[in-house]
């Protein structure tokens, strides 16, 4: 009932608050008067809520869940931050925050966080702290039944600060070593680019993770550096890339265009909110033959950039569409240190075109809200006169096929069965070779297939479900008598085989073993070289690098139809 009285109060306010924080457009009399009217409303029923509600509200959190469900009916990127989640709203903005620089997970079996991956250069690396330590106390606090949540909030911290961590560690006789470190809090920036190379025929490959922070000065001392290096032709990497700030998208973008290209234009409802950013320098280089990767990761300011260089023939973009995040979110300040992250414009790419997939203004009458199809997108055309869509990210010059995972993989990750190997593997190993030549040897395989069976591990086939499914259908349609040898038969062929199983898919799961394993030694760059070594991205964007007259059609107008 509690819940429900609240989520009446978020409806209530749906029309509110953000109304009256940002809209400065002269209205109509009648439209100034909705808004008094409702925020009344919206005062008396808070107040009435207060004193006759049979049990008695929290009115922050009464009023907060009533803000963030209005904010849900606009769009997930328009967010409120009251003082105490200032820092949240800083490192989205930065790129960093204060802490001991390292990812942690749940693991289910123990019920409690454990570290899952230190960052190289950090405190937690270089104090010593490893993929599986199993976190037990923070300053004599025990996190016993703390989600990740809130263990991430107390490792957090201004730069400077120290906290004492207890830990323990899986040792080779299968149980625990206990363990305590004190760790001082540092700024922590994950790496904006954490891999740099020349690859064979002398392409240079730069991995962009993140336009959070600075980037652009990261980016512009890596390409000089790749040249410097030999490299005639460059890769520039934005898969999973999910964006940041728009002036380091045009920043980069500008290493690559003439002065004074248009490189994104934003439109809102206000003035304010209307900007053209151009290119404001001269180029690095202006003829070096481009290619950048991109997937459904690939969001935001990486759109802005690799759409632009598309919209302007100056690269062609290889992978997958795109995520489509064509909306510009500015922080607005509120009454008691609160700040508002709120969605004030979309932004246009060079062809005239907006990425924006999903159709928030347009919802359906449950509330739901879907891309938008294809047959509602509008023809665009690039510099050269190549045809380009809007509405749903963008679509690159070179499709790649998505490689399907199995499902067993799924489990055995989702069982940390993988990450426990490593772990095991690791005790074993003090060091390995170098990630370029590390490899799963058959052995090796044959000790994680072992440790598989020991855990009597348990997983659901596919074919078995659908199997199920379509006998059910069968014998409800009345076909089974006739039906019945063919699908003993089938059941016979599908018979649930772990061995065959891990035999047959051994391949994946290698690679996700060498993955993990590779990441203990060699942090975030040997994870990125692992990954490289069989990536048909790549692969295809070095093949159009390597072939001068393809890539200059490929970016050149398309030939008269006659």
């Amino acid at each position: 009932m509690k819940k429900l009285l609240n989520r009446q109060i978020a409806i209530v306010a749906v029309a509110v608050i953000a109304t009256v924080a940002f809209f400065s457009f002269k209205s109509g009399d009648d439209r100034n008067f909705q808004i008094a009217k409702n925020l009344d409303i919206f005062n008396a029923i808070v107040k009435e809520l207060d004193m006759f509600y049979v049990d008695t509200i929290d009115p922050n959190k009464t009023i907060r869940e009533g803000i963030d469900n209005m904010l849900y009916t606009l769009d997930p990127y328009t967010e409120y931050f009251p003082e105490e989640d200032q820092s949240e709203l800083e490192q989205m903005i930065k790129g960093s925050f204060g802490g001991m620089g390292s990812y942690i997970a749940y693991n289910t079996k123990l019920k409690r966080s454990m570290i899952s991956e230190p960052f190289e250069g950090t405190p937690a690396a270089k104090a010593g702290l490893k993929a599986g330590d199993i976190l037990m106390e923070i300053d004599g606090q025990d996190l016993a039944g703390k989600n990740n949540a809130e263990v991430s909030q107390m490792l957090r911290g201004q730069a400077g600060t120290s906290f004492k961590l207890k830990i323990e560690r899986p040792n080779e006789k299968g149980g625990r070593t206990p363990m305590e470190f004190t760790i001082v809090r540092e700024s922590i920036q994950n790496p904006a680019i954490p891999y740099t190379a020349v690859l064979d025929n002398k392409v240079g490959y730069i991995s962009l993770s993140t336009f959070s922070g600075n980037p652009s000065k990261e980016f512009k001392k890596a390409f000089l550096d790749l040249k410097k290096q030999g490299a005639t032709s460059l890769v520039i990497d934005l898969r999973s890339n999910g964006g940041g700030l728009l002036d380091e998208a045009v920043e980069i973008a500008n290493y690559f265009l003439p002065r004074g290209k248009v490189i994104v234009t934003t439109k809102g409802k206000i003035k304010q909110a209307s900007n053209t950013y151009k290119t404001l320098r001269e180029p690095l280089d202006l003829d070096i033959p481009i290619a950048v990767l991109v997937n459904s990761g690939t969001a935001s300011a990486s759109e802005i950039l690799s759409g632009s260089l598309q919209d302007l023939d100056r690269a062609v973009i290889v992978g997958n569409r795109t995520f489509g995040k064509g909306l510009v979110q500015v922080p607005r300040s509120l009454p008691y240190g609160g700040t508002m992250k709120v969605t004030t414009s979309k932004y246009y790419i060079p062809s005239g075109r907006c990425v924006q997939a999903i159709d928030y203004k347009h919802r359906n009458e449950d509330g739901s809200v879907g891309t938008i199809p294809d047959s509602l997108t509008k023809v665009f055309h690039t510099a050269a006169g190549r045809e380009v869509r809007d509405g749903g990210g963008v679509m690159p010059d070179i499709v790649i096929k998505q490689e399907k995972l199995p499902n067993i993989l799924f489990y055995l990750v989702r069982d940390n069965l993988i990450f426990d190997y490593a772990t095991q593997y690791c005790l074993k190993h003090p060091t390995i070779v170098a990630p370029e030549k590390f490899e799963v040897t058959d052995a090796d395989y044959n000790d994680f297939k072992a440790l598989v069976k020991k855990a009597d591990f348990k997983y659901d086939q596919q074919s078995e479900k659908i199997l199920k499914t379509l006998k059910e259908a069968a014998e409800f349609e009345g076909y089974m008598n006739d039906a019945s040898e063919e699908f003993k038969a089938l059941e016979k062929k599908l018979n649930h085989d772990l061995d065959r199983d891990l035999d047959y898919f051994s391949s994946d799961i290698k690679k996700m073993i060498a993955t993990e394993i590779i990441k203990r030694y060699y942090y975030q760059r040997g994870n990125i070289i692992q990954q490289l070594k069989d990536d048909d991205g790549l692969k295809e964007a070095m093949k159009i690098l390597n072939d001068p007259v393809k890539y200059k059609e490929m970016l050149s107008a398309p030939a008269a139809k006659e």
